[in-house]
């Protein structure tokens, strides 16, 4: 390899390589993906690692014989090879108790004699036999080796004990084996440990200063350094002081209140043959809190004085107001809150309702703005619009909608009368099945559905912005297809009607099994505890001793979650806690933002809403 990048120190007057001995290698351990049962679902894991004899060939992903599961979270350039040190060994032995170690136990693929996580920095390039490696980031910690220890909360344990271990990204590819002496050739920019690095991400504080400094180390990986760079952009902005946004993604401003206020339905309009859009004043003389265009609401309706409270999200589809809240809510076929809703609610009723939540925003800019929509999914972005429309934006906006007929059409005259007030708007309806008194050039421009065939035939800016929403297939058609035609990632937005998708690593699916069960009470006799209340899956269930969190609660009810840890590390599991309290076993490492929760550690204490 010849040189070294800018900002990287390389080791002066090496005399002699015996001089710079800074370990040596006890173990190399390898291992395949292999399936491992657990709680009823089956795991596909490469953390099972033994060692081997004689010499092995270092390759720029891994070492000959070995692999990894789940590439989205271990593995690549940057994660190729794992170290593991035996001071830390030897910690864990006496913290656990335990005698049972072997080689390869933390699943590691080296095991060194040396090298702790406290001296060790980002950056340090060691020469291994006739291989070459640079430090790139902390082992990321997540459930697998909680199995592989036969430990759950071992996750949570490795960043709390600040002994992670490392990563490394091979420079040179060579042959190593076990003896082998660790040599230092190099020493990364700002002297920054692992332990350090592991620290600044998931416990509380994350100092400005710290992570500039760790932001100037051109070896750290590129995933810890986007999660470092929304730490600062948070800082930077003088965002919301609590929660870890370099974990956690934005979920938008701290609602205006907790939990429920009452509100009374004033008006109760038809929008289309299926939309019905109610206006929602506080019964008191306390204004409402104007919300950001774009974001939700949660409803708790009562439809059955003896049953459990129905809750609902909708998105405000009106101008963003201290004096009133426009939800649009469509009647679907069997639909239980859709039809009350269009059959029971009156003009004069009372409903609790959440404060506005979400992230689905529009960003203020100068910029184009694109919003896309079908179906009901008009409603988040008929807000954007009618705030683009209040300002009198001089922003390029364009409002592409897609509708079966002019039956299914809501908010088609005000969507026009807004588009008038904009200097720049620009207007686009597809319908897919017109009916015959539906007037193409008036009511609609073409016939088909909304896609990027239209986008490209309209000429769309590709340097807008992009926000989506309607059912499931549109939205992941017209998000793959943008990602496809160039459009940045971060200029792509999008708003998922009820449970979001779901991220279970290395979980495998079973083939009796079907991908997604709508959700459902768990199995076996009612529990009697708390009611825990799924906003976005409509569905109410009672907590009982089966369960140690929120996150075992959902997944017996198969509603899409997302996980990594399971310990109250990684702030997968984040989301929005709607109403009531939790407790937390154990003990999140930086607790969540706002009113948000990590239902991964967490257990009511009395009833409770969240937003999955």
């Amino acid at each position: 390899m010849s040189g070294f990048p800018a900002g990287f120190l390389s080791v002066p007057s090496i005399q002699s390589q015996e001089e710079d001995v800074m370990a040596r290698l006890l173990s190399v351990n390898v291992g395949l993906p292999r399936d491992i049962p657990w709680r009823g679902k089956t795991v596909r894991t490469a953390v099972w690692k033994t060692p081997v004899q004689g010499p092995r060939a270092v390759r720029r992903l891994n070492i000959d014989g070995d692999g990894q599961g789940d590439l989205a979270g271990h593995g690549g350039e940057h994660r190729a090879i794992l170290a593991y040190q035996l001071d830390s060994y030897r910690f864990w032995q006496g913290e656990l108790g335990r005698d049972d170690f072997s080689y390869g136990q933390f699943g590691e693929n080296l095991t060194v004699d040396g090298l702790p996580d406290r001296e060790v920095c980002i950056g340090d390039r060691y020469r291994i036999g006739s291989a070459l490696f640079e430090v790139t980031q902390p082992r990321v910690t997540c459930y697998r080796v909680g199995l592989r220890m036969n430990e759950p909360q071992m996750a949570a344990l490795l960043v709390a004990r600040g002994r992670p271990g490392f990563y490394l990204r091979v420079l040179e590819e060579g042959q190593i084996e076990a003896g082998d002496e660790i040599f230092q050739v190099g020493i990364g920019a700002e002297r920054m440990t692992v332990a350090e690095i592991d620290a600044l991400l998931y416990r509380p504080g994350h100092p400005r200063s710290q992570i500039e400094r760790a932001l100037r180390i051109p070896a750290l990986s590129p995933g810890w350094r986007g999660s470092f760079q929304t730490l600062l952009a948070r800082e930077q902005s003088g965002g919301a002081t609590t929660g870890n946004a370099g974990l956690a993604p934005a979920s938008g401003p701290p609602p205006a209140w907790a939990g429920f206020r009452p509100l009374r339905v004033s008006r109760k309009i038809r929008e289309s043959s299926a939309v019905i859009s109610l206006a929602l004043e506080p019964v008191d003389e306390h204004p409402l809190t104007a919300a950001l265009p774009g974001q939700f609401v949660v409803l708790r309706l009562r439809p059955a004085r003896v049953a459990p409270a129905l809750m609902r999200s909708y998105s405000l589809s009106g101008e963003p107001s201290e004096r009133c809240y426009r939800v649009s809510v469509k009647r679907e076929p069997h639909g239980v809150v859709g039809t009350y809703i269009d059959e029971a609610v009156q003009i004069g009723d009372v409903l609790d309702v959440s404060a506005p939540r979400g992230s689905f925003t529009l960003l203020p800019d100068d910029g184009p703005v694109v919003l896309l929509s079908a179906g009901v999914g008009a409603t988040p972005v008929m807000s954007m619009l009618h705030a683009l429309a209040a300002e009198a934006s001089p922003r390029d906006v364009w409002w592409l909608y897609g509708a079966r007929c002019g039956r299914e059409h809501p908010f088609a005259q005000e969507a026009r009368t807004l588009l008038r007030a904009l200097a720049h708007g620009h207007r686009h309806i597809r319908y897919s099945a017109p009916d015959p008194e539906d007037r193409p050039g008036a009511d609609f421009d073409a016939y088909g559905r909304l896609d990027m065939g239209a986008l490209r035939d309209l000429d769309v800016p590709r340097h807008a912005d992009f926000f989506i929403c309607g059912p499931a297939a549109f939205m992941s058609n017209l998000t793959a297809g943008l990602a496809a035609w160039g459009i940045a990632e971060d200029r792509i937005h999008t708003e998922l009607f009820g449970a979001g998708p779901s991220n279970t690593p290395g979980i495998v699916a079973s083939p009796q099994r079907p991908p997604h069960l709508p959700p459902h009470l768990p199995p076996g006799p009612s529990a009697a505890g708390p009611m825990v209340s799924f906003a976005r899956s409509g569905l109410s269930v009672p907590w009982g001793p089966a369960f140690q969190s929120l996150l075992e609660l959902a997944e017996a009810c198969d509603i899409p979650t997302r996980w990594s840890c399971r310990t109250g590390v990684c702030h997968s599991c984040e989301t929005g806690l709607v109403a009531g309290k939790v407790a937390y076993r154990p003990d999140p490492i930086d607790p969540p933002g706002g009113t948000n929760v990590l239902i991964c550690c967490s257990q009511p204490l009395g009833d409770v809403v969240v937003d999955l």
